[in-house]
């Protein structure tokens, strides 16, 4: 059983480094909320081995990330706590083995990959860094059925996807690794160079313009399924989505520049996107209606909404 200190300690770990997602966890019940703090808490461990302060060789990440493997499937004994509590909870909610292989394994191809020729390359990987985690939570929730299980891997995605266009600036310059698939990239004629230079050119702006296509097209196959979810946690999930989908918000405002700055989505912000989302909620309770009328998802490959007859004002009770 996952002690107190455990969890606090998990807790802890994600309020500190996933502050977007920690907005939506605190909206979850109690017992999906409290396995949800040591599921984030084990990926920042994994995620520390690759991309930490100190500079091991990659042959020590690789050995740290098979020890962890081994502790995280209950065929080694651990002294990290957070790596207890997980194996516990694997055990508890019946997380399949695969899918902290499979995550393991994403962790292990950071160690050496720095570029991705095509989508279905970053896709490969992302079945692992992303695609598991929103499998995870499903084992969490109680949900996983055929019927969650693709709704959930697309929205695991499409937070990764956003990640990777938020971010471009920061993962080439702190651990030099360019997500954008190369194939896009030469599409429009941007080379590594440039990105590693961080010289956002027309070429590139268009780049990101079609990789946020993408990940938007992610979100709407992601959202539709939220409906499939447990009642309690259809609400949290929905927000988490409107949260991470804001970042586009300011992609676009940058004009797809993020070289100069990330866009952030701010403490008043997500209190502001709380309650339009909630306002919403209580009206249709269809996620995918609430999600076209507050997201920065545009409703329509296109790029039009559908307009919003309340002018997008929530009257808070």
């Amino acid at each position: 059983m996952v002690t107190d200190q455990q969890l606090r300690r998990s807790k802890a770990i994600q309020q500190r480094t996933g502050r977007t997602f920690s907005f939506a966890t605190r909206l979850l019940p109690e017992r999906v909320r409290h396995p949800t703090y040591v599921l984030y808490a084990f990926f920042r461990v994994a995620d520390e081995v690759v991309d930490g302060d100190d500079d091991p060789s990659a042959a020590e990440q690789r050995e740290r990330l098979e020890r962890l493997r081994a502790e995280a499937l209950g065929r080694d004994d651990t002294d990290d706590p957070v790596v207890a509590a997980f194996s516990e909870l694997r055990e508890e909610y019946d997380i399949p083995e695969r899918e902290v292989e499979v995550f393991i394994d994403a962790m292990a191809e950071d160690v050496e990959t720095e570029r991705y020729e095509t989508y279905d390359e970053l896709a490969s990987y992302m079945r692992g860094s992303a695609a598991a985690v929103g499998v995870m939570m499903l084992s969490v929730m109680d949900a996983a059925n055929e019927t969650t299980r693709p709704p959930a891997v697309a929205l695991g995605e499409a937070f990764q996807l956003t990640n990777f266009l938020r971010d471009v600036r920061e993962d080439v310059e702190d651990h030099g690794r360019i997500y954008l698939p190369a194939a896009t990239l030469e599409r429009h004629g941007v080379t590594a160079a440039q990105i590693r230079r961080c010289n956002p050119t027309k070429g590139f702006r268009a780049a990101m313009a079609e990789e946020l296509r993408r990940a938007e097209r992610k979100y709407r196959e992601g959202v539709a399924g939220i409906e499939h979810l447990p009642d309690d946690c259809q609400f949290a999930v929905l927000y988490a989505a409107v949260l991470y989908a804001e970042h586009h918000r300011g992609i676009r405002a940058r004009d797809y520049d993020v070289f100069g700055s990330s866009p952030e989505v701010g403490a008043l912000r997500a209190a502001w996107l709380w309650a339009r989302t909630r306002w919403h909620w209580r009206r249709s309770r269809d996620p995918v209606t609430v999600f076209h009328r507050v997201s920065a998802v545009p409703d329509r490959e296109d790029g039009h909404d559908a307009p919003d007859p309340t002018g997008g004002v929530p009257h808070v009770e």
